[in-house]
């Protein structure tokens, strides 16, 4: 099995990523123990597909010494044909060249990389500003060569309106984007789409939520909610809704994926990838745990009908609007 053409696009003009990136939050502790020889080799069963693009962090436990590793058994031409996103999520305080150096020499030397592929900065208090000093400095590691592109994550439009007034060139946003939440449709991705910025998108499958697993099933407790990831995004069908309209939503998106012979969280992926500006939607990978490449693939070689829209419309007219309930991508971190 290989992955059609239609799975790869470009974040920029030297970065070409596929469009369902492998999300490494899974290894990060909150989501099970996970056994590091299991998951490097795991890596390598993905990229052999065709699923050569991860999302990472530098606080998701051991990921990025788990890409490194990936990189040295892969050798360096191969190694070629993978990216690996990292993202830097400091808090608050003075950001000296000195700080921001260091913490993206840390993540090239743990990823085994000269140069990072892709480095999205996250800032936890809008209120305290020195993240423009931080942004400067890493465009200026960006010119220095070590980064090669600087992207963000959970900034919103305002934000990201104020930094490319600043100059400084940021290639994506990642936000959370599914079918639940479905804010970056109202502002983020008009902007994006007009700026030149990609989204990537996450939580589009809401913690493994959004699938048959729970078509028909009881309202789930928190005991039943075992990983970081289904309590969080529970938290966001409540909010959006409540369980009984998110059955109705499980319920119309089953139907639209019996017709395409495909499962619901296809129909979710498919959705997102086809909206504005979206570059890549990030699905987590449980690492030597678990691992839905076959059924992941499945999200390429179809196309949502105006049909198939406007079920899922009918339900999401009832639902709550999460931008006047959170605020716009990003705000529920802050």
């Amino acid at each position: 099995m290989s992955l059609p053409p239609e799975s790869r696009c470009r974040l920029g003009p030297d970065l070409e990523i596929c469009r369902i990136l492998n999300g490494m939050w899974q290894v990060s502790g909150a989501h099970g123990a996970i056994d590091p020889e299991r998951a490097v080799g795991q890596m390598l069963r993905y990229h052999e597909i065709g699923f050569t693009s991860w999302d990472l962090a530098d606080h998701y436990g051991p990921a990025e010494d788990f890409v490194g590793e990936f990189r040295r058994r892969l050798g360096p031409e191969r190694s070629a044909e993978t990216t690996a996103f990292t993202k830097w999520v400091p808090y608050p305080g003075r950001m000296s060249r000195e700080v921001v150096e260091a913490a993206v020499d840390l993540s090239r030397r743990r990823m085994a990389a000269d140069c990072l592929d892709l480095l999205q900065f996250h800032w936890w208090e809008y209120g305290d500003e020195r993240y423009f000093d931080a942004l400067a400095h890493l465009a200026e590691l960006a010119a220095a060569g070590k980064i090669r592109h600087l992207g963000l994550t959970n900034f919103d439009t305002e934000r990201l309106a104020a930094i490319a007034a600043r100059g400084i060139r940021i290639v994506s946003n990642q936000v959370q984007y599914s079918l639940v939440d479905r804010r970056p449709e109202q502002r983020m991705a008009a902007w994006c789409e007009a700026e030149g910025v990609r989204l990537l998108a996450y939580g589009t499958l809401l913690g493994g939520l959004l699938s048959e697993k729970y078509l028909g099933r009881a309202e789930p407790g928190r005991a039943e909610l075992a990983t970081a990831s289904l309590q969080k995004y529970k938290r966001m069908i409540d909010t959006w809704g409540g369980w009984a309209l998110f059955q109705e939503l499980l319920a119309a998106l089953k139907s639209i994926a019996d017709k395409h012979r495909v499962a619901i969280a296809n129909v979710g992926i498919r959705y997102v990838l086809d909206q504005r500006a979206v570059a890549g939607v990030i699905v987590g990978a449980r690492l030597g745990i678990a691992e839905h490449i076959e059924q992941n693939a499945r999200s390429f070689g179809f196309a949502l009908d105006a049909e198939d829209l406007a079920r899922i419309e009918a339900v999401a007219a009832r639902s709550h609007d999460l931008m006047r309930a959170i605020g716009d991508c990003g705000d529920e971190y802050r």
